[in-house]
């Protein structure tokens, strides 16, 4: 079995999220936006699929890189595939993110889970089927009625605990938010919270990354009289040094990193540096499901829990093939926006979530995406990009 071809396909569809000035996810009105779909072609006919913005997949990666490792190959080498690719980065001038290398990873496990005809959770080694959940919401915006104000978090965490959800994560303001950041404002969204929703449910917030040592410190002991459940990203995860001096500082979990580069090497480095609590992994930060794989293992040797970040079937898969990762998720949520409405180009959700709180693994073989080809199809951008 080897590979033969790999594509991109470009697409258009209608979204309700814009994107502020910062890049940051917000409502609006329904308006049209780009979409990719990388697909790997063997010998056999067996095809592997994985969606990704398309600037990851353009063509000078895709034709320089990419198929210069993968073509002629045998799709089950992925881990040889990766490493060689990973090789690549270095020669590439850094063109060949670790986001590229998480969609051609993800394609080739959807591969080898689409012949065996088995779901990739199941082909890893599923610890468990279904995944509780937290809501993660949209960042604080200027919106009546959104997520402008403390109460507005207040009541929007009551309508989530109504829904199923036992946790909740907030993502407070940010600029350009006019006045934001502000440590106290993020600790009166986290009072109204907690105020609406009683003791028993869990919260989480992931507050601006940009504080200083000294406003993370204040908002990390805010929250810890809150019952708070973790502490994520308030300062430059450069500075690793900033975090292990939080986490000696607080008593509240600090999970990291997030956003800092290095894949599974660098939460290694972390987690030797004791600058973090709760060790941080997600599928696109690291490079794949195997590094994400590779970071949850490495925690649970230190008898650390593990904390996927992002929603999708491919993070999905890795909260599900672990022991030490507690929650998935599921995101990211606003008042104006329904999350269950999906996006055309599935025929159905990735992360379907019952009315207990639990998202259930699919049984489709490969990533389990129920993907709408014909949509696809109907919609391609003939343009430069393709």
């Amino acid at each position: 079995m080897q590979i033969v071809d790999i594509r991109v396909r470009v697409f258009r569809h209608t979204s309700r999220r814009h994107q502020d000035a910062a890049g940051h996810a917000h409502p609006g009105d329904p308006h049209k936006v780009r979409q990719a779909l990388l697909t790997i072609t063997c010998d056999d006919g067996t095809e592997g699929h994985c969606f990704a913005p398309p600037e990851v997949v353009r063509p000078h990666l895709i034709e320089t890189f990419v198929k210069r490792v993968l073509l002629g190959q045998d799709p089950f080498d992925r881990e040889r595939l990766w490493q060689e690719l990973a090789h690549w980065q270095r020669g590439s001038a850094a063109q060949l993110t670790d986001r590229t290398l998480a969609i051609v990873d993800c394609a080739l496990w959807d591969v080898a889970g689409r012949k065996l005809g088995l779901p990739v959770h199941k082909l890893i080694g599923a610890y468990r089927d279904k995944v509780p959940a937290y809501g993660s919401t949209m960042c604080g915006d200027e919106l009546e009625g959104g997520l402008a104000t403390p109460e507005d978090y207040g009541r929007f965490a009551e309508a989530l605990v109504k829904r199923g959800y036992k946790g909740i994560k907030l993502h407070t303001w940010m600029p350009p938010v006019s006045w934001a950041p502000d440590v106290k404002a993020d600790l009166r969204a986290c009072a109204a919270v907690r105020e609406a929703v009683g003791p028993d449910v869990h919260l989480m917030i992931d507050a601006f990354h940009w504080y200083t040592r000294t406003e993370a410190y204040e908002l990390g002991r805010g929250l810890e009289k809150l019952g708070f459940a973790w502490i994520e990203e308030p300062m430059d995860e450069q500075s690793q040094s900033s975090y292990a001096w939080l986490t000696a500082a607080l008593d509240i979990p600090v999970l990291g990193p997030e956003s800092a580069a290095g894949k599974h090497f660098a939460r290694a480095e972390w987690v030797s540096a004791k600058a973090c609590d709760i060790l941080r992994t997600g599928v696109h930060d690291v490079g794949g499901i195997s590094p994400a794989l590779k970071s949850m293992h490495l925690a649970e040797a230190f008898g650390m829990n593990c904390e996927v970040h992002g929603n999708g079937a491919a993070n999905l898969i890795v909260t599900a093939a672990a022991k030490n990762c507690r929650w998935y998720e599921r995101g990211l949520l606003h008042p104006f926006l329904e999350y269950d409405d999906g996006v055309e180009y599935l025929n159905s959700l990735s992360d379907p979530m019952d009315k207990d709180g639990f998202v259930h693994l699919s049984d489709r073989p490969g990533l389990g995406e129920d993907i709408n080809f014909d949509f696809i199809a109907a919609n391609l951008v003939d343009d430069a990009f393709r």
